[in-house]
């Protein structure tokens, strides 16, 4: 039987070309050439004020954390569906993180109850972009600027998508925030392997921010000719990833309106076959709200509860097709259950217990999405 993954990453051909030509070169250590391309592109095309790639996403929220002055007891507030890195980065600088319940029309965080969890400690909001889908920044921005607090856009899945303001305004995502991490893990629309990135849009963070890049260190202004000498100047560490890393990263956003064309005719086809299903009521699907752009980082579903979601994903998996759910509550795991202060998150623990992400890549053919669709169709039709 011919088995659809839940993810195949998708190369264009010139990610070894430009490996092979950081191997000619003989520099495969950090911030080069092709570092120096990727930060460019990322400027430029999304007018962010300052770009410094990482070796994953949680690299770069650990930087926001440590940028931000985070100190035990400080409060953050985040949602609890998220994943586990969000939390970390700021729990290993001693912060207590304050979960809030998703939104019961998508798993992104419910803005709607974050001032009633504000306190004299609290320190910054930490809004998760799921799914490449906004949050609303209005909202929290208003509140954060009312209250003096920092924001941090986790936009790990929003590479490439678009916050719509209340004037019709389309701007990037990553570059409302204070602060921002992407991700270009396998699994996100544009990859490197491993890989984030830190994109830093308060000023008064940038030059500190490449000290904290560099192991603490002024390496990247004595480089500029700055400074005479560079040497240990901040807590910091190696943050930065490889020429190798940056030179397939690179090769990717070469192509990224390619990509994301394709993905967004895949999601479309998704949406399209499975809409008989929606007017039943049997399964609620991916929702796009008309502040966000939609980016086809992913498509799920909501099924009716977890017994149903967990027959739909054997039912798939017998015929070949790996479907898979996504987070589990936070607020809940074994680590955070008895740090929670027992709040009631009854949309975060839904979207634990029933969502399901589907195979959404580049090169997803019609045929596997029809494939797929009919046979989610036809669990339903006859369970």
């Amino acid at each position: 039987m011919q088995t659809i993954p839940f993810n195949k990453p998708f190369l264009n051909g010139n990610e070894i070309k430009y490996i092979q030509n950081v191997f000619d070169k003989n520099k495969l250590s950090g911030n080069g050439e092709y570092t120096q391309k990727c930060h460019n592109f990322f400027s430029e095309f999304y007018s962010f004020k300052k770009c410094l790639l990482t070796s994953s996403c949680t690299d770069a929220l650990e930087m926001a954390a440590i940028l931000i002055g985070i100190q035990p007891g400080d409060e953050v507030i985040m949602p609890s569906y998220t994943f586990v890195s969000t939390a970390n980065a700021f729990i290993l600088r001693g912060a207590k993180i304050i979960f809030i319940d998703s939104k019961a029309e998508h798993p992104g965080m419910d803005e709607s109850k974050i001032e009633d969890l504000i306190t004299s400690r609290t320190k910054a909001i930490v809004p998760v972009h799921y799914a490449g889908v906004s949050c609303d920044m209005d909202k929290i921005m208003k509140i954060a600027k009312h209250y003096n607090l920092y924001v941090i856009e986790d936009a790990a899945q929003a590479i490439d998508s678009y916050y719509i303001n209340s004037d019709g305004e389309k701007i990037p995502l990553g570059s409302i925030g204070d602060l921002a991490a992407f991700s270009f893990h396998e699994t996100k629309n544009i990859i490197s392997g491993e890989g984030g990135m830190l994109v830093v849009n308060n000023e008064k963070f940038i030059n500190r921010a490449e000290v904290i890049w560099e192991k603490g260190t002024n390496r990247s202004a004595f480089f500029r000719g700055e400074v005479n000498k560079y040497g240990w100047v901040d807590i910091g560490s190696s943050f930065l990833p490889s020429e190798i890393t940056a030179a397939f990263l690179f090769a990717q956003l070469e192509h990224l309106k390619k990509i994301q064309t394709k993905r967004l005719e895949n999601w479309n086809l998704y949406y399209k076959k499975l809409q008989t299903l929606v007017s039943k009521s049997f399964i609620s699907i991916s929702h796009n709200p008309i502040q966000s752009t939609n980016n086809a980082h992913m498509f799920y579903l909501v099924c009716n509860n977890l017994e149903e979601r967990t027959k739909l994903i054997e039912h798939l998996k017998q015929k070949g097709i790996m479907a898979v759910f996504h987070y589990l509550s936070l607020h809940k795991s074994d680590f955070f259950v008895n740090k929670h202060d027992g709040r009631v998150l009854s949309e975060s623990d839904r979207y634990s217990d029933c969502l399901l992400r589907l195979p959404l890549y580049f090169d997803l053919s019609t045929q596997e999405i029809n494939q797929i669709s009919e046979e989610i169709i036809h669990f339903y039709e006859n369970k």
